[in-house]
């Protein structure tokens, strides 16, 4: 039998392919196939593929590297070694895009009739061209298995005929009412417009216990403008809203339109087995030990939930309320302790815990805001306070800041008027020292105490920082030394050697570059969000983003998020320390993908930033 002269070269092709979306999944029948139909073409740095002037076909890179660029030259995506690209699909609703090649290229060429063929007979290969880049990434996120009871929408289990009465109904009628339909609760609507809640409670302390006559009007003892929660929130979203703010009853709009209402008794069987849970259990400890047991348990939580279906921003919002729950237990044992406070003061939580976005390991960063009532005599009081709670959390698990951003330092422990003389010491002189204080300093959050002063003071922030492009500047300089691990061929920048070899820090090259980005867009537009999903949406309605611009960072710093987080349980299910650092390698072909889209996202939004501080830069 002949052997067919071209087989060694087919079988370099066919051995290529082998490693490339979505070859790598094809039957080994359909990759030789396939590699036999290959064309092999060098291109020059600068030629120009277009609908217009090119046949159909798919075209993979070889070697060099290839631009997708709108039909207003907008950059949509970079393509390196093992990427391909079809530009007939690409034109689809946007005619006039195209791919220009940025190196001097080898590029694979497979003819339409071969392509069409393998994409009519296998599914999954049909997928992977079915949409853009933003698009895979945010059907990445959301194409989880979803096992977690608390993740189901609460539209399935809210009341949907709640009891509504006007405020001018009594006090009788309220409680006639509440018997007749055997309810906790009684809304008070104003038209369509919901306008207060009166529960069982209300009845008891605000109008029995002061002897109120049965004519009094409900207006009198409702609680106005209640908490409410979406029709479109999670069963985790209400257990941890009301959890956090210690209600058991919860309206649920749709808009502005009232939809039901869920209880703490809907919740019951659910809070079981929920981390949430874990919530309530904190704040009622009486000592550190007791704390620490519970905290210990969270590692072998965190693998569980990520199994279930739970998503990064979830996780990390329940860890951020435990973190919350510990401090505050701790300052009101402190309290117990020490007496009373002299006066009015708020615990600041910075960084990640302002921003609700800690995960497994977090250290302390936090401090204490003062009124300025306070007299020299009254801060020893607040010194005792601040080694009282971080010694108790360093006991908890939170481990005391290695740069000393702690209340325990008397930098961070100030009165009002020094945290804003500190302030304008900051942006008006941005040193290298500085900024790298406000890039923890300024993601700032009331944790307990007077939520007042840490709005005061944040706002004297924003009023400091939104005009002052010296300040910005020196902030961008700051966000552009972290770049993504990514190469100019969007292979991954991992460490060379030492005990990460082939690793990187993916929150130190992916996470806080996004962060330090969106901070930085926030503090120049005035935004008062902290946690950067929210600062991305307030950001998209100043129109500082457009929506596409704005949920392309969005998805990026998702899927981001979530490789940490199971990078993280792989490691505590193997026995090993939760870190940061993650081998590409790990991961399966298609999340190596995904991560490259989200770091090319990060890093176009770098440029774009570079761009607009030039001057100051």
């Amino acid at each position: 039998m002949t052997q067919d002269p071209k087989q060694p070269e087919i079988q370099a092709v066919a051995d290529f392919l082998r490693h490339c979306l979505p070859f790598n999944e094809l039957p080994e029948a359909a990759l030789q196939a396939a590699a036999r139909q290959i064309q092999i073409t060098y291109f020059r740095n600068g030629h120009r593929f277009s609908a217009d002037s090119d046949d159909y076909a798919l075209r993979i890179v070889r070697s060099g590297a290839v631009e997708i660029r709108s039909s207003r030259h907008q950059l949509m995506d970079k393509l390196g070694e093992g990427e391909s690209f079809n530009i007939h699909g690409l034109d689809v609703g946007d005619e006039g895009v195209y791919a220009q090649v940025i190196e001097d290229s080898l590029i694979y060429h497979l003819p339409r009739v071969h392509y069409e063929a393998l994409r009519a007979d296998h599914r999954h290969f049909d997928r992977h061209f079915h949409s853009q880049r933003s698009r895979r990434l945010r059907r990445a996120a959301r194409y989880q298995p979803n096992t977690n009871m608390m993740m189901l929408p609460i539209a399935g289990l809210i009341s949907r005929d709640p009891l509504t009465l006007s405020a001018a109904a009594t006090l009788q009628q309220a409680a006639q009412a509440m018997s007749e339909r055997r309810v906790s609760s009684v809304l008070v609507m104003q038209g369509n417009q919901l306008e207060g809640i009166v529960t069982d409670r209300d009845l008891r302390s605000r109008a029995l216990a002061l002897g109120l006559p049965l004519h009094t009007p409900i207006a009198q003892v409702m609680t106005r403008n209640p908490k409410h929660i979406e029709l479109d929130a999670s069963l985790f979203d209400a257990i941890l809203q009301m959890t956090q703010q210690g209600i058991h009853h919860l309206p649920v709009l749709e808009g502005n339109r009232l939809a039901g209402i869920i209880t703490s008794s809907d919740l019951m069987l659910a809070r079981r087995d929920d981390p949430v849970y874990l919530v309530q259990h904190l704040s009622r400890q009486q000592d550190t030990g007791a704390m620490r047991a519970i905290i210990d348990t969270l590692p072998s939580l965190l693998v569980e939930v990520i199994k279930g279906g739970m998503r990064a921003h979830q996780i990390s919002r329940v860890l951020t309320a435990i973190s919350d729950t510990v401090t505050c237990r701790l300052i009101e044992l402190a309290i117990e302790h020490l007496g009373p406070a002299p006066a009015p003061f708020c615990w600041l939580g910075f960084g990640s815990q302002a921003r609700g976005e800690q995960l497994i390991g977090a250290d302390q960063d936090n401090g204490l805001l003062i009124d300025d009532r306070a007299g020299e005599l009254d801060l020893a009081w607040f010194e005792k306070l601040a080694h009282f709670v971080c010694d108790g959390l360093n006991e908890c698990g939170y481990p005391y800041c290695n740069g000393k951003v702690m209340a325990t330092t008397a930098e961070w422990r100030q009165r009002l008027q020094g945290w804003k003389a500190t302030v304008d010491g900051w942006t008006r002189t941005p040193t290298p020292d500085a900024v790298m204080r406000v890039s923890i300093f300024f993601d700032l959050r009331a944790v307990y105490g007077d939520p007042g002063l840490c709005q005061r003071l944040q706002q004297h922030m924003l009023m400091r920082t939104q005009k002052n492009t010296i300040f910005q500047a020196a902030l961008a300089a700051n966000v552009l030394d972290q770049t993504p691990p990514l190469g100019i061929f969007r292979r991954f920048v991992v460490e060379r050697n030492g005990e990460h070899r082939d690793e990187f820090d993916i929150k130190k090259r992916g996470v806080m570059p996004m962060v330090d980005l969106i901070r930085i867009h926030s503090l120049a537009h005035g935004v008062d969000a902290v946690n950067s999903r929210e600062r991305l949406q307030q950001l998209m309605q100043k129109k500082v983003f457009t929506i596409v611009d704005g949920r392309n960072l969005q998805d990026a710093f998702d899927t981001i998020q979530q490789l940490r987080v199971e990078n993280q349980s792989r490691q505590l299910a193997a026995g090993l320390q939760a870190s940061n650092y993650l081998n590409p390698k790990d991961l399966p072909e298609l999340e190596r993908k995904h991560l490259k889209d989200a770091f090319t996202i990060v890093h176009d939004s770098q440029e774009a930033l570079r761009n607009h501080y030039r001057q100051g830069l």
